[in-house]
Protein backbone atom coordinates (compact mmCIF):
# COMPACT_ATOMS: atom_id res chain seq x y z
CA UNK A 1 0.00 0.00 0.00
CA UNK A 2 1.42 3.30 -0.87
CA UNK A 3 -0.07 6.12 1.63
CA UNK A 4 0.68 9.76 0.96
CA UNK A 5 1.52 11.57 3.73
CA UNK A 6 0.42 15.08 4.72
CA UNK A 7 2.08 17.53 7.30
CA UNK A 8 1.73 21.17 8.14
CA UNK A 9 1.40 21.20 12.24
CA UNK A 10 3.32 24.25 12.35
CA UNK A 11 6.30 26.07 10.25
CA UNK A 12 7.16 23.15 7.90
CA UNK A 13 5.22 22.07 5.14
CA UNK A 14 5.63 18.44 3.53
CA UNK A 15 4.28 16.04 1.69
CA UNK A 16 5.66 11.99 1.19
CA UNK A 17 5.33 9.01 -0.12
CA UNK A 18 5.70 5.85 2.10
CA UNK A 19 5.20 1.86 0.69
CA UNK A 20 3.72 -0.44 3.63
CA UNK A 21 4.65 1.99 6.43
CA UNK A 22 8.24 1.71 6.12
CA UNK A 23 9.82 2.06 2.54
CA UNK A 24 10.12 5.96 2.23
CA UNK A 25 9.53 6.73 -1.57
CA UNK A 26 10.00 10.14 -1.29
CA UNK A 27 9.94 12.95 1.25
CA UNK A 28 10.11 16.92 0.58
CA UNK A 29 9.47 19.49 3.36
CA UNK A 30 9.05 23.22 2.78
CA UNK A 31 11.06 24.77 6.05
CA UNK A 32 9.63 28.18 7.02
CA UNK A 33 12.73 29.34 9.29
CA UNK A 34 13.86 32.31 7.52
CA UNK A 35 10.12 33.62 7.49
CA UNK A 36 10.13 33.50 11.48
CA UNK A 37 13.70 33.81 12.79
CA UNK A 38 13.26 37.85 12.46
CA UNK A 39 10.28 37.13 15.32
CA UNK A 40 12.03 34.77 17.39
CA UNK A 41 9.39 32.21 17.04
CA UNK A 42 6.69 31.12 14.65
CA UNK A 43 3.93 33.49 13.59
CA UNK A 44 0.96 31.18 13.43
CA UNK A 45 -0.59 33.99 10.66
CA UNK A 46 2.27 33.74 8.70
CA UNK A 47 2.81 30.23 9.07
CA UNK A 48 -0.58 29.21 7.17
CA UNK A 49 -0.26 31.32 4.83
CA UNK A 50 3.08 29.73 3.69
CA UNK A 51 1.40 26.47 3.94
CA UNK A 52 -0.91 27.80 1.59
CA UNK A 53 1.50 28.83 -0.52
CA UNK A 54 3.70 25.26 -0.43
CA UNK A 55 1.20 22.72 0.29
CA UNK A 56 1.08 22.00 -3.44
CA UNK A 57 4.77 22.51 -4.99
CA UNK A 58 5.58 20.10 -1.94
CA UNK A 59 3.20 17.47 -3.34
CA UNK A 60 4.29 18.02 -6.88
CA UNK A 61 8.17 17.41 -5.67
CA UNK A 62 6.99 14.16 -3.78
CA UNK A 63 5.33 12.21 -6.41
CA UNK A 64 8.19 13.91 -9.03
CA UNK A 65 10.94 12.54 -7.10
CA UNK A 66 9.14 8.98 -6.22
CA UNK A 67 8.38 8.36 -9.56
CA UNK A 68 4.81 7.61 -9.59
CA UNK A 69 1.26 9.29 -10.46
CA UNK A 70 -1.49 10.38 -8.01
CA UNK A 71 -3.67 7.30 -9.52
CA UNK A 72 -0.41 4.98 -8.00
CA UNK A 73 -1.73 6.27 -4.59
CA UNK A 74 -3.71 4.14 -2.19
CA UNK A 75 -4.65 6.25 0.65
CA UNK A 76 -3.53 9.38 2.53
CA UNK A 77 -2.81 10.63 6.03
CA UNK A 78 -2.46 13.64 7.36
CA UNK A 79 -1.85 15.19 10.48
CA UNK A 80 -5.08 16.03 12.42
CA UNK A 81 -3.22 17.51 15.44
CA UNK A 82 -1.61 18.81 17.93
CA UNK A 83 -0.61 22.03 16.69
CA UNK A 84 -1.38 25.75 15.52
CA UNK A 85 -5.07 25.45 14.50
CA UNK A 86 -4.25 27.32 11.12
CA UNK A 87 -1.35 25.65 10.18
CA UNK A 88 -3.36 22.41 10.56
CA UNK A 89 -6.49 23.15 8.78
CA UNK A 90 -4.47 23.80 5.54
CA UNK A 91 -2.83 20.27 5.48
CA UNK A 92 -5.72 18.71 6.80
CA UNK A 93 -8.09 20.50 4.08
CA UNK A 94 -5.85 19.75 1.14
CA UNK A 95 -5.66 16.14 2.37
CA UNK A 96 -9.12 15.48 2.86
CA UNK A 97 -10.10 17.32 -0.90
CA UNK A 98 -7.22 15.06 -1.98
CA UNK A 99 -8.95 11.91 -0.91
CA UNK A 100 -12.05 12.26 -2.25
CA UNK A 101 -10.90 13.37 -5.60
CA UNK A 102 -9.56 10.47 -5.56
CA UNK A 103 -12.11 8.39 -4.29
CA UNK A 104 -9.34 6.92 -1.79
CA UNK A 105 -9.57 6.46 1.59
CA UNK A 106 -7.88 8.84 4.46
CA UNK A 107 -6.95 9.44 7.83
CA UNK A 108 -5.87 12.25 10.30
CA UNK A 109 -2.80 11.19 12.47
CA UNK A 110 -2.01 12.28 15.89
CA UNK A 111 1.57 14.40 14.91
CA UNK A 112 3.18 12.63 18.46
CA UNK A 113 1.97 9.44 17.29
CA UNK A 114 4.10 9.99 13.62
CA UNK A 115 7.04 10.90 15.63
CA UNK A 116 6.86 7.62 17.73
CA UNK A 117 6.36 5.87 14.43
CA UNK A 118 9.58 7.67 13.18
CA UNK A 119 11.57 5.25 14.80
CA UNK A 120 9.92 2.48 12.13
CA UNK A 121 11.50 3.57 9.06
CA UNK A 122 15.07 2.96 10.50
CA UNK A 123 16.63 -1.21 8.98
CA UNK A 124 16.57 -2.11 12.37
CA UNK A 125 12.77 -1.17 14.56
CA UNK A 126 12.25 -1.21 18.11
CA UNK A 127 10.35 -4.73 19.76
CA UNK A 128 7.13 -3.85 21.20
CA UNK A 129 6.29 -2.75 24.44
CA UNK A 130 9.24 -0.36 24.20
CA UNK A 131 9.83 3.29 25.97
CA UNK A 132 10.11 6.69 24.15
CA UNK A 133 11.26 9.85 24.89
CA UNK A 134 9.73 12.77 22.93
CA UNK A 135 11.43 16.06 23.13
CA UNK A 136 10.31 18.56 20.28
CA UNK A 137 9.55 22.08 20.27
CA UNK A 138 5.85 22.03 21.35
CA UNK A 139 6.14 18.47 23.15
CA UNK A 140 8.68 16.67 25.63
CA UNK A 141 6.75 13.37 27.02
CA UNK A 142 7.51 9.94 28.39
CA UNK A 143 5.33 7.01 26.23
CA UNK A 144 4.39 2.98 27.08
CA UNK A 145 4.69 2.36 22.75
CA UNK A 146 2.35 -0.92 22.90
CA UNK A 147 2.16 -1.12 19.74
CA UNK A 148 1.67 1.15 16.39
CA UNK A 149 -1.77 2.37 17.12
CA UNK A 150 -1.68 1.86 20.78
CA UNK A 151 0.69 4.20 23.44
CA UNK A 152 0.59 4.90 27.17
CA UNK A 153 1.33 8.19 28.35
CA UNK A 154 3.86 7.76 31.19
CA UNK A 155 4.91 11.54 31.93
CA UNK A 156 4.93 14.95 30.50
CA UNK A 157 6.22 18.58 31.04
CA UNK A 158 4.32 20.35 33.78
CA UNK A 159 5.48 23.81 31.65
CA UNK A 160 8.18 24.68 28.88
CA UNK A 161 8.97 21.96 26.30
CA UNK A 162 12.51 21.27 26.12
CA UNK A 163 12.87 22.35 22.76
CA UNK A 164 10.96 25.54 23.48
CA UNK A 165 13.26 26.41 26.28
CA UNK A 166 16.11 26.43 24.10
CA UNK A 167 14.50 28.47 21.95
CA UNK A 168 13.62 31.08 24.96
CA UNK A 169 17.14 30.81 26.14
CA UNK A 170 18.21 31.92 22.66
CA UNK A 171 16.30 34.60 22.48
CA UNK A 172 17.38 35.67 26.14
CA UNK A 173 20.75 35.64 24.75
CA UNK A 174 20.17 37.48 21.51
CA UNK A 175 20.62 34.33 19.48
CA UNK A 176 18.97 33.23 16.36
CA UNK A 177 16.14 31.17 15.98
CA UNK A 178 15.22 28.34 16.32
CA UNK A 179 17.70 28.18 19.08
CA UNK A 180 18.32 24.39 19.28
CA UNK A 181 20.77 24.10 16.49
CA UNK A 182 22.87 27.57 17.49
CA UNK A 183 22.73 26.50 21.09
CA UNK A 184 24.43 23.27 20.20
CA UNK A 185 26.71 24.59 17.96
CA UNK A 186 27.73 27.16 20.02
CA UNK A 187 28.22 24.93 23.41
CA UNK A 188 30.87 23.07 21.36
CA UNK A 189 32.94 26.03 22.48
CA UNK A 190 31.79 26.02 25.94
CA UNK A 191 32.26 24.37 29.48
CA UNK A 192 29.42 22.72 30.48
CA UNK A 193 30.68 22.49 33.80
CA UNK A 194 31.15 25.96 34.21
CA UNK A 195 27.69 27.16 35.12
CA UNK A 196 26.26 25.22 38.04
CA UNK A 197 22.11 25.17 36.00
CA UNK A 198 19.66 23.32 38.24
CA UNK A 199 18.73 19.87 37.36
CA UNK A 200 15.06 19.53 37.97
CA UNK A 201 14.62 15.84 38.58
CA UNK A 202 10.84 16.86 40.42
CA UNK A 203 9.90 13.17 42.06
CA UNK A 204 13.08 10.73 40.41
CA UNK A 205 11.00 7.85 40.57
CA UNK A 206 7.90 9.65 38.49
CA UNK A 207 8.12 10.75 34.09
CA UNK A 208 6.48 14.36 34.59
CA UNK A 209 9.47 17.08 33.60
CA UNK A 210 9.65 20.93 34.02
CA UNK A 211 11.94 23.49 32.17
CA UNK A 212 10.82 26.82 33.68
CA UNK A 213 13.17 26.65 36.30
CA UNK A 214 16.08 26.05 34.18
CA UNK A 215 15.00 28.76 31.71
CA UNK A 216 15.06 30.81 34.69
CA UNK A 217 17.81 30.42 36.22
CA UNK A 218 19.69 31.28 33.16
CA UNK A 219 17.70 34.73 33.18
CA UNK A 220 18.83 34.91 36.58
CA UNK A 221 22.60 34.60 35.63
CA UNK A 222 22.42 37.13 32.64
CA UNK A 223 20.56 39.78 34.98
CA UNK A 224 23.46 39.00 38.01
CA UNK A 225 26.27 39.33 34.84
CA UNK A 226 25.03 41.94 33.12
CA UNK A 227 28.38 42.83 31.90
CA UNK A 228 30.06 39.92 31.57
CA UNK A 229 27.75 37.17 29.93
CA UNK A 230 28.18 37.87 26.58
CA UNK A 231 31.72 37.14 26.48
CA UNK A 232 30.32 33.66 28.29
CA UNK A 233 27.32 33.09 25.90
CA UNK A 234 29.27 29.39 25.14
CA UNK A 235 29.82 28.50 28.82
CA UNK A 236 25.89 29.79 29.41
CA UNK A 237 24.49 27.32 26.63
CA UNK A 238 26.77 24.78 27.40
CA UNK A 239 26.12 24.40 30.67
CA UNK A 240 21.98 25.02 29.80
CA UNK A 241 21.65 22.57 27.23
CA UNK A 242 24.05 19.54 29.83
CA UNK A 243 21.45 20.38 32.50
CA UNK A 244 18.60 19.63 30.24
CA UNK A 245 19.92 16.87 28.82
CA UNK A 246 20.65 15.18 32.29
CA UNK A 247 17.02 15.40 33.06
CA UNK A 248 16.02 13.71 29.63
CA UNK A 249 18.27 11.26 29.84
CA UNK A 250 17.60 10.27 33.33
CA UNK A 251 13.86 9.87 33.15
CA UNK A 252 13.94 7.52 29.47
CA UNK A 253 16.61 5.64 31.13
CA UNK A 254 14.85 5.36 34.00
CA UNK A 255 11.10 4.48 32.89
CA UNK A 256 12.64 1.76 30.61
CA UNK A 257 14.45 0.24 34.44
CA UNK A 258 10.90 0.69 36.10
CA UNK A 259 8.53 -0.98 33.01
CA UNK A 260 11.08 -3.66 32.16
CA UNK A 261 11.28 -3.04 28.32
CA UNK A 262 15.09 -3.71 26.50
CA UNK A 263 14.06 -1.45 24.23
CA UNK A 264 14.05 2.93 24.00
CA UNK A 265 13.53 5.50 21.32
CA UNK A 266 14.18 9.24 21.44
CA UNK A 267 12.19 10.92 18.56
CA UNK A 268 11.32 14.46 17.68
CA UNK A 269 13.14 17.24 17.08
CA UNK A 270 15.22 17.95 19.70
CA UNK A 271 16.39 13.84 19.10
CA UNK A 272 18.93 15.52 16.39
CA UNK A 273 21.00 17.14 19.33
CA UNK A 274 24.46 15.60 19.69
CA UNK A 275 24.70 15.61 23.34
CA UNK A 276 21.60 14.09 24.15
CA UNK A 277 21.98 11.60 21.41
CA UNK A 278 25.41 10.78 22.79
CA UNK A 279 24.74 10.96 26.46
CA UNK A 280 21.26 8.16 25.97
CA UNK A 281 23.57 6.13 24.00
CA UNK A 282 25.86 5.52 26.74
CA UNK A 283 23.53 5.46 29.55
CA UNK A 284 22.00 2.82 27.48
CA UNK A 285 24.77 0.62 26.62
CA UNK A 286 25.67 0.53 30.56
CA UNK A 287 22.04 -0.85 31.72
CA UNK A 288 21.92 -3.22 28.62
CA UNK A 289 18.92 -1.39 26.74
CA UNK A 290 19.16 -0.91 22.72
CA UNK A 291 19.13 2.40 21.89
CA UNK A 292 16.86 3.25 18.40
CA UNK A 293 17.12 7.20 17.28
CA UNK A 294 15.66 7.81 14.04
CA UNK A 295 17.56 9.76 11.20
CA UNK A 296 18.14 13.38 12.06
CA UNK A 297 16.01 13.98 8.62
CA UNK A 298 13.12 12.47 10.32
CA UNK A 299 13.58 13.91 14.06
CA UNK A 300 12.12 17.01 12.80
CA UNK A 301 8.25 17.31 11.60
CA UNK A 302 8.18 15.44 7.91
CA UNK A 303 5.35 13.72 6.74
CA UNK A 304 7.12 10.01 5.88
CA UNK A 305 6.04 9.52 9.96
CA UNK A 306 2.58 10.73 9.14
CA UNK A 307 3.04 8.76 6.38
CA UNK A 308 3.58 5.40 8.39
CA UNK A 309 1.59 5.93 11.34
CA UNK A 310 -1.41 6.25 9.50
CA UNK A 311 -0.60 3.49 7.34
CA UNK A 312 -1.65 1.21 10.58
CA UNK A 313 -4.42 3.28 11.56
CA UNK A 314 -5.67 2.29 7.76
CA UNK A 315 -4.45 -1.59 8.16
CA UNK A 316 -6.45 -1.35 11.23
CA UNK A 317 -9.52 -0.60 9.70
CA UNK A 318 -9.54 3.68 10.72
CA UNK A 319 -10.79 5.76 7.80
CA UNK A 320 -11.70 9.36 8.51
CA UNK A 321 -15.05 10.84 7.67
CA UNK A 322 -15.48 14.16 5.86
CA UNK A 323 -16.61 16.20 8.57
CA UNK A 324 -13.59 15.36 11.08
CA UNK A 325 -12.00 18.47 12.26
CA UNK A 326 -8.54 19.68 13.43
CA UNK A 327 -7.43 19.94 17.05
CA UNK A 328 -5.13 21.89 18.39
CA UNK A 329 -4.68 20.41 22.33
CA UNK A 330 -7.39 19.33 23.54
CA UNK A 331 -7.85 16.12 23.68
CA UNK A 332 -4.88 14.85 22.31
CA UNK A 333 -3.35 13.70 26.18
CA UNK A 334 -6.59 11.16 26.25
CA UNK A 335 -6.17 9.69 23.23
CA UNK A 336 -3.06 9.10 23.59
CA UNK A 337 -3.62 7.88 26.53
CA UNK A 338 -6.44 5.43 25.48
CA UNK A 339 -4.82 4.53 22.40
CA UNK A 340 -6.92 5.30 20.13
Amino acid sequence: MIVLGIESSCDETAAALVEDGDKILSSAIASQVDVHHVYGGVVPELASRKHIEAIVPVLDEALSTAGISKEQIDAVAVTQGPGLAGALLVGFSFAKAYAYALDIPWVGVNHLEGHINSVFLEPDPPVFPFIALLVSGGHTGIYKVLSHTSIELMGQTRDDAAGEAFDKVAKMLGLRYPGGIIIEKLSMDGDPEKIKFPRPYLDKDKFDFSFSGIKTAVNRYIQTHEEEYKDQIPDIVASFQAAVVDVLSFKVINAALKTGCKNIAVVGGVAANSRLRDQVTRHSLKKGLKLHIPPISLCGDNAAMIAAAGYHHLMAGKKAKLNADVYSRAGYREMLRNGK
